[in-house]
This record gives structure tokens, sequence and C-alpha cells, in this order.
């Protein structure tokens, strides 16, 4: 049933899955420490892979070589990508971390044409532009603000930014070889898990998990999201191209945005919020138009 759904509609909902995810990610902070969040979310998700296994698990294809590409992902990705993210939030600040981070689809751009050998068509590049533009139209405030950092840091969420990109190029590569999107997700995310947990391991301060809180639960739910989310993509890169799907990925903030909103009540309807809408929609109708 899958194969009947265009790689554009899949990247929409892996967009819409991402932006769920960051919304339980931010109710569940409102309990819980963002290491204990973080290392949930990953576990959550390698755990619901390995749930699902009897069902999708295609053991044959388990053994093709091509699968240590999975493997690889699941070094830097989400563990060392969603760490930089918070990194960088801590020494920049939400709103310049989250606007370098929004240079990811231009990172998938570049790889897609000089490593995949991609075309880039004229829609493409300026559905690619219009997304771009509403994203960073989207994580700007209004107002001057002194601010003060290291030079460094600004590598933090730039880092960040191309690590999610060189991650999608390699599911691109993997799944020409293996086209198999549950056993790309599952195998990042446990091996993902894996590293996170020893990494906790290594630390002298562990905080201590209360079960009851509600932020677990919260952070347990983006494991579902984004586990799903992964799984849409996959399946997206299977039957597109990286250039055509990362873009409308980076999209997510705009769904973010709309269900704080809408559901979360976190924010109010404004008029840069309109203009993002208004410039990533057609943007997204740009790039499904240059199939």
């Amino acid at each position: 049933m899958l194969s009947e759904i265009s790689p554009i509609a899949l990247a929409l909902v892996a967009a819409f899955l991402f932006a769920l995810g960051a919304q339980c990610q931010n109710q569940g902070l409102a309990t819980l420490d963002n290491r204990i969040g973080t290392a949930t979310t990953i576990t959550s998700a390698a755990g619901i892979h390995l749930l699902l296994a009897p069902w999708f698990l295609n053991v044959e294809a388990l053994f093709h070589p091509a699968v240590l590409i999975f493997v690889l992902i699941g070094l830097f990705r989400p563990a060392l990508s969603a760490n930089l993210s918070v990194w960088g939030m801590r020494y920049l600040g939400p709103t310049l971390s989250s606007t370098l981070s929004s240079t990811s689809p231009l990172f998938g751009l570049a790889l897609g044409i000089l490593w995949l050998g991609e075309a880039l068509t004229l829609e493409t590049a300026a559905g690619t532009v219009g997304i771009f533009a509403g994203i960073l139209l989207l994580t700007r405030k209004g107002g001057s603000q002194k601010v003060s950092w290291p030079l460094w840091a600004l590598a933090l969420p730039v880092g960040a930014a191309f690590l999610r990109a060189l991650g999608h190029v390699l599911s691109k590569v993997g799944l020409d070889q293996v086209a198999e999107p549950f056993i790309a997700g599952m195998i990042g995310f446990v091996v993902s898990a894996i590293i996170t947990h020893l990494v906790a391991l290594t630390r002298r301060n562990k905080p201590k998990v209360d079960w009851k809180l509600p932020g677990i639960y919260w952070f347990a739910g983006a494991g579902l999201c984004f586990s799903t989310a992964i799984f849409a993509l996959n399946n997206a890169f299977l039957r597109g191209q990286v250039i055509e799907v990362v873009p409308i990925v980076a999209a997510s903030p705009i769904f973010t945005m709309l269900m704080s909103w809408l559901i979360f009540r976190r924010e109010r309807l404004t008029l840069k919020i309109v203009v993002s809408v208004l410039l990533v929609v057609p943007s997204v109708a740009f790039i499904a138009v240059s199939r």
C-alpha cells in the first residue's frame, strides 16, 4: 500500500510526525531532565522497532553487507545530532540555534547533487528556496538583543544540520542496496540507543529517573512519533530523490508552529506565521510538480 503513496506525501507525513514528536518532547521537559528525556525517546523508538520486528523484519536482508551503512548512521543520528542541537541551544539561544539548524536542506541539496548525482530542476530549486525562507522567517524574532557566545559554538547547530543531511543521504545510499525501510530505522535507533546508554554509564552524576513523572511518557510518545516519521521518511527516500524529499521534511517547524497555535495554545496567530505558511505551501507544490 505504501508503494502507491508518492514520496512527497510520505515526506509531508514525516514532517508532521517530527513536529508532533517535538511537541511531545516540549511537554515532557516540564517535568523531566533533557538528558533523560532524550535517552527515553531514543530507547522508546528502538523498543518499538524491536516489538514490531516479528511482523516487519526481513531476516535475510538483515545480513546484507549494505546494512553496515545503517549502523554507521546510528553512530551519529539521532544520538550525536540531537546532543549538538541541545548544546547549540545552550550557548547560542533558541533563535540563532534554530536558524542555523535550518540549513539542513541546503546540505541535503548539495550532497544529493554532488554525491548522488541527482538532477536539480528549476521547480525543486524554487521550492527549496521558498521553504528555507519560510523557516528563517519563522525562527526570527524581533528586537535587538546583546549576546555573548564563543565563535566555535556556531559549529554546534550547523554540525547538527550537516549530520542530519548526511544521515538522509546515507539512508538513500543504503536503501538503494537494501530496500528495507524498516531495517534502516530499526538498526539506526538500536545503535543510537546503545551508544546513549553507554555514554550515560560513564557519567559521574547520573540523574535519577522517577517513572511516575508524566515527562517519561511524553518522551516515550515522542519516540513513537519519531520512529514512525523515520519509517515514512525512509519509504520516501526509497521512491524519491534526496533533493526533493529533504526540503519538504525540513518544513517540520511550520507544523510545529501551527500545532502550538491550534492545539497547545502556546502561540498566537501572527502575520509572520501566515507569511511563512504562504511561502512553504506553494514551495512544497513546486517540488511536487517537479516530479
